[in-house]
């Protein structure tokens, strides 16, 4: 059995039950309330006669608000010891978003609400998982991933749901359902035994007083971290290829007539979610037991798999089965990122800094993915658009079976 953290010289990991289940939860309410974000979002203001272009255009605002934020918001988390507080912060900046959309849905006021909700990207998710490790510390992280993973993934499904049926009764309330949220989300995180998360636990400190160098050399150290750039380049190269692949598919559904199922819509959606819920538990003890690479080359396989059979068909049940593929891809990435890069920054103090990096170049890949991929459709259509997805992600597998080593100590040769 794995005890205590070798390198971390403070208090062993000893979290109450209280705040690992209060935990839990902030994940599920949390995620109930981002989904808010994004396609519904995009949805409400269509409904109040938004244009295209007008809704195109706030949505990439937040999008360029959230990745400018990713990594002051790393090194923020790494400096700020009330991390809890961090997070109520930005909870209540995604309640007052929701609220402007739902209140006053002008231009201006909805780009600035884009711009509250966005710049929270950097800070929200890293801070739960910078929480996570505080709690339980390196050796229990990969377990507790799985268990955050799985109820943010039952989160979002339930608000999914939730919304989709206040807006399909033609409600104008829909946008309140975050607003509430934000209550459970709130109560969760106060549950969190706040002596519990250990302040330098939490950003891969070797102890709590390590002193943080310079910024210049925190971020040289980064950029000299070899395996983190091999998987930072795995990543992007993967995000290449995933960010595109379900409005390519939305896309052929529509452009063949099948798109007017909304429910079909709603399944690819939901199905991956639950396939999430299901799994991620699993995913972080194989990477305990199998390795981290091994777990991380199931997932990124499946992406390449996708994208070949969504060329082949367009029915719309083949489509929403071959969606289960994206939940395994989704609960090995949403456990696996985390935890290769608390591997590799271990004993640094670097961790939310590197998370905040990471998180950076994940956006730049999603943004140029949708360009590269529509260029093609464009010119090639659909088939060749697929099968492009498909050779970038076969590239992005080949990248992380080549070059990436095992990152996990236990399982690394005794001389290495």
């Amino acid at each position: 059995m794995r005890v205590v953290e070798p390198l971390f010289l403070g208090k062993p990991a000893a979290p109450s039950q209280q705040s690992l289940l209060a935990l839990s939860w902030l994940n599920f309410f949390l995620a109930g309330m981002q989904t808010a974000f994004g396609p519904i979002a995009a949805a409400y203001l269509a409904a109040r006669e938004w244009t295209a272009k007008d809704i195109g255009f706030v949505l990439s605002i937040g999008g360029i608000a959230s990745l400018v934020s990713q990594v002051p918001g790393g090194e923020l988390i790494d400096a700020v010891r009330a991390k809890r507080l961090l997070v109520a912060t930005g909870v209540v900046a995604v309640a007052l978003s929701a609220l402007i959309l739902r209140l006053w849905p002008s231009f201006s006021l909805v780009a600035l609400a884009e711009v509250l909700q966005g710049i929270t990207g950097g800070v929200l998710g890293p801070a739960v998982v910078a929480i996570s490790l505080g709690l339980v510390g390196h050796a229990g992280l990969a377990e507790r991933l799985g268990q955050n993973q799985r109820f943010a993934a039952a989160g979002g499904v339930v608000v999914t749901l939730t919304m989709a049926l206040i807006a399909y009764s033609e409600s104008p309330w829909a946008m309140f359902v975050p607003v509430v949220l934000a209550i459970p989300v709130l109560v969760a995180l106060n549950r969190i035994c706040a002596e519990e998360i250990d302040f330098g636990r939490a950003s891969g400190a070797e102890h709590a007083h390590a002193d943080r160098p310079e910024r210049a050399g925190r971020y040289a150290a980064l950029l000299k971290n070899r395996p983190l750039l091999i998987f930072a380049i795995s990543m992007v190269l993967f995000q290449v290829a995933n960010a595109s692949m379900l409005p390519l598919v939305n896309g052929m559904l529509a452009s063949e007539g099948k798109g007017q199922a909304a429910p079909v819509v709603a399944a690819l959606i939901i199905v991956p979610q639950l396939i999430v819920a299901l799994l991620a538990p699993w995913v972080g003890q194989q990477a305990e037991t199998c390795g981290r690479k091994a777990v991380l080359l199931v997932g990124f396989a499946a992406l390449p798999i996708r994208a070949v059979l969504f060329a082949l068909t367009s029915n719309p049940l083949a489509i929403t089965a071959i969606q289960v593929l994206d939940g395994i891809t989704g609960a090995v990435i949403g456990v696996m990122t985390a935890l290769v890069i608390a591997d590799v920054t271990k004993g640094t103090g670097r961790f939310n800094l590197a998370q905040g990096m990471f998180g950076t170049l994940m956006g730049v890949g999603a943004s140029l993915s949708p360009t590269l991929s529509g260029l093609i459709v464009h010119h090639f259509g659909y088939w060749a658009g697929f099968v492009s997805l498909a050779a970038e992600g076969l590239i992005a597998l080949v990248v992380l079976a080549l070059f990436l080593p095992e990152t996990e100590e236990d399982l690394l040769p005794v001389d290495h």
